[in-house]
């Protein structure tokens, strides 16, 4: 066999090899490190991993690529899956406001806060959507991420907003190195004109909505922002229910503010992942760790909100529960693309270590959008999207924070970045 592209003389290749679901407890320590190693890709699948040279089988050919990897730590592309990838606008008008003490509910009552974004939405073209989102999704690329997962919510009730957001996402995923998997969450937030019926809203998105979006598949998940304030635990169960009678499957934000049952509720109905997670309780942790629900934990989310509470992930970690990090950008509570930030606020302020970082936000954030037989980790088989760091090991990452330590990007077997040649 030819091989298209190898890197070899990898001081650090980090594998994650290991079966092809979420990591839990002890598991996510192991990384399944390579001193020394060498990876080889023909196409866009990976065909050899190992240490020192290649097998005589595995031959070059006049064009393959060959990368020293020496001084570089070696893993698999990252995954940021949990983003609001897709809208209009943005809110650095509310900074002021916020520093001097405004809170989200005043913000909002002038004009501020999600409101405001629904607005600029609404407003944008599809072009203009594409292109802003376009943007962000070349910095994830250079910060590593390689797939990224995109939320709708900023249409609620103007569903030909919903349906733009979910088609620039569909769009980009098709023209975009990066691959965009697309949520549907029209149930973001109660519109003003349905506060005092909002069952009225949730007519409107559990009968009309989520069968077109099933119909015309423009979304593989279905999300609900069940919080107080937004929607109940009953009307989530309902919402996410409507979505799996009709192949959405179910994912959750739930408990960020207050304590609601929203962990319970996540496993009682089997949801993919639970997401922010930073009041849940001790119940629900337990739950989730018996029903498999992944936690998806946004720490640059609580740092940035600045209320001094991270969600409890030794806790998760301690009980069974997978844990997968993501950065949670939105033009709202957290306006940033950088997975490697969010990577060292998990490690300093949440605790986790360098070797549970990774595995969060590769294996486990690919199992949190059903696609840890594909990418996750750097295996004969699986698709050829790899990140070169420049950085001796993985400590290293963690502890050198707010810095791009990225070198090359390998998305599908082909270089999408390169530091020193930005190739997009």
């Amino acid at each position: 066999m030819k091989a298209d592209l190898i890197i070899k003389n990898i001081d650090n290749l980090i594998t994650l090899k290991g079966p092809n679901r979420p990591r839990v407890k002890e598991e996510m320590e192991d990384i399944g490190l390579i001193k020394n190693g060498i990876v080889a890709t023909r196409g866009d699948r990976i065909v050899y991993v190992g240490k020192g040279e290649l097998p005589e089988d595995i031959e070059r050919h006049e064009e393959t690529i060959i990368i020293d990897g020496k001084g570089k730590t070696l893993t698999p592309g990252l995954v940021d899956s949990h983003t609001h990838l897709v809208h209009g606008g943005s809110r650095e008008h509310e900074l002021a406001m916020k520093l001097k003490g405004a809170t989200y509910l005043e913000i909002l009552e002038a004009g501020g806060g999600i409101h405001n974004t629904v607005k600029e939405t609404r407003r944008a073209s599809f072009n203009e959507l594409y292109e802003k989102a376009k943007k962000s999704l070349d910095i994830m690329l250079s910060f590593g991420i390689t797939t990224v997962e995109a939320k709708s919510g900023y249409g609620l009730d103007d569903f030909d907003t919903e349906i733009k957001q979910m088609e620039v996402a569909k769009k980009l995923n098709e023209d975009h190195p990066v691959d965009v998997v697309s949520t549907f969450m029209a149930a973001h937030a109660i519109p003003p004109k349905y506060k005092d019926n909002p069952r009225a809203f949730m007519d409107l998105i559990i009968d009309e909505m989520i069968p077109y979006v099933a119909k015309k598949r423009l979304a593989q998940f279905n999300d609900v922002f069940c919080e107080k304030g937004v929607f109940t635990i009953d009307e989530t169960r309902d919402i996410l229910l409507a979505g799996m009678e009709h192949g959405l499957l179910p994912k959750v934000h739930a408990d960020e503010i207050e304590p609601l049952g929203g962990a319970e509720m996540a496993a009682e109905i089997g949801c993919i992942s639970a997401e922010h997670l930073v009041a849940a309780s001790d119940r629900g942790i337990r739950m989730m760790a018996e029903r498999g629900v992944i936690a998806t934990l946004l720490p640059a989310t609580s740092f940035n909100l600045q209320t001094g509470k991270f969600a409890r992930a030794r806790r998760m970690i301690e009980e069974g529960v997978a844990v997968a990090l993501a950065t949670d950008y939105n033009p709202g509570s957290c306006p940033t693309e950088n997975i490697q930030l969010v990577m060292s606020l998990a490690s300093i302020i949440m605790k986790l270590t360098p070797e549970e970082v990774i595995t969060a936000v590769t294996i486990n954030g690919a199992a949190a959008l059903k696609l840890e037989d594909e990418i996750g980790s750097i295996e004969v088989g699986k698709k050829a999207d790899l990140v070169i760091f420049d950085a001796p090991n993985l400590d290293y990452i963690i502890y050198h924070f707010g810095i791009n330590h990225t070198d090359k990007v390998i998305k599908a077997g082909k270089i999408a970045f390169e530091k020193h040649n930005n190739i997009l």
